[in-house]
């Protein structure tokens, strides 16, 4: 070794030795030729356990599963479907196709009024196949209800059901003509009650019950009947087919009725009585005609003689107010109007022009229909 490269070593070595030496490192001894170095005992993490996990410990030794149960009874489809089919019919007239239900054995039927209203011709069909034309049609298009006559004896009406005891979950069917293919049933389930649906400008059907059972064109005037095979609402395609997947409508029975019976009686609907035609106020009219608000209900017609006509009302007047009740569309003050009483008198707010005013009107029987 070169005399530099020694001499380099033995000044180095001192250095090393003692870096070793104030390490204050402990060693493993006991083991010959080997020795390995430890931190301090106050930086070493606690030493894993070693232990073995222990068997796996039975939660109940005894258990067995409990025996499974099938005392759910299934609706019986085919029951009510014999029941029901004898009392629904095929309604045809010159602008399509509908369904309908024998509320009387005398040939008194129940359907929708878009089924049958402005019709030329009208045709029943029964169940065994007999086709009459229809004698009497009266028709509601408020309510999209309508009664039709035919000159039938000894028919099998259906029974009548009560809607207010429905339960969601429950399961229901539709029985009618659906798509023009004759009489058939769909079968669903309640999926709401007292449900709205807006059906056009200005027109909600309220109180109505919603179902996934199948309602395509054709079901419209069809039953909506119960598992006891009693008529539980009245379908319509036209309310089922605004959009909503998976979701029909049905007028509920309970509502219903009253109508049918003052259809029957009277032959048309007695309600409290404006004497105005409307639309609804909407932000583009409002915008097109310059007018001072963006909703209520903008009077088209007023009837000469009717109690908007002594009130003072002109057309292009816009209603946004009944007594308390706010008015943002025609059907909220239709509904304002229908819910009060023959001779009751009412305020209104409108707008005309620029100007907010007020009067009273005296809320008159509406009259019979032309």
């Amino acid at each position: 070794m070169k005399r530099s490269n020694l001499k380099y070593l033995l000044i180095c070595l001192p250095l090393i030795v003692s870096l070793i030496l104030g390490a204050s490192c402990t060693f493993i001894s006991g083991i010959p030729g080997n020795s390995l170095p430890l931190p301090d005992a106050e930086d070493s993490p606690p030493p894993a356990p070693t232990t073995t996990p222990p068997a796996a410990i039975p939660v109940d030794p005894d258990w067995t599963s409990p025996p499974s149960q099938n005392n759910t009874p299934l609706p019986d489809f085919v029951a009510v479907v014999a029941k029901v089919t004898p009392s629904v019919v095929v309604i045809k007239t010159d602008r399509g196709a509908g369904s309908g239900w024998i509320i009387s054995e005398d040939g008194i039927i129940v359907t929708n009024n878009h089924v049958v209203a402005g019709a030329q011709t009208i045709t029943i069909t029964l169940d065994d196949s007999r086709t009459f034309p229809s004698e009497i049609v009266r028709t509601d298009p408020f309510t999209d209800l309508a009664v039709v006559k035919i000159d039938a004896q000894n028919l099998p009406a259906a029974d009548i059901g009560d809607s207010s005891k429905l339960k969601v979950g429950e399961w229901v069917l539709a029985i009618g003509n659906s798509l023009d293919l004759g009489v058939t049933p769909s079968e669903g389930i309640v999926r709401s009650l007292e449900a709205s649906v807006p059906v056009s400008a200005g027109e909600t059907l309220g109180g109505l019950i919603g179902t996934d059972a199948a309602i395509n064109p054709g079901n419209s005037g069809g039953p909506l009947v119960n598992m006891a095979g009693e008529v539980i609402g009245i379908t319509s395609a036209k309310i089922a087919s605004v959009g909503v997947e998976g979701m029909g409508y049905a007028i509920s029975i309970n509502d219903a009725k009253e109508i049918i019976d003052q259809l029957i009686v009277n032959g048309y609907v007695i309600r409290t009585y404006l004497g105005v035609g409307l639309s609804d106020v909407n932000p583009l009219m409002a915008f097109w005609y310059s007018l001072a608000v963006d909703k209520g209900a903008f009077v088209t017609t007023v009837a000469p003689g009717s109690p908007a006509d002594e009130a003072g009302l002109k057309e292009k007047d816009i209603i946004v107010r009944l007594d308390d009740e706010e008015i943002a569309t025609a059907q909220n003050l239709m509904k304002a109007i229908h819910s009060r009483q023959i001779g009751q008198e009412v305020k209104i707010v409108y707008w005309r022009g620029d100007t907010e005013n007020t009067t009273h009107v005296t809320l008159i029987e509406s009259p019979p229909p032309s």
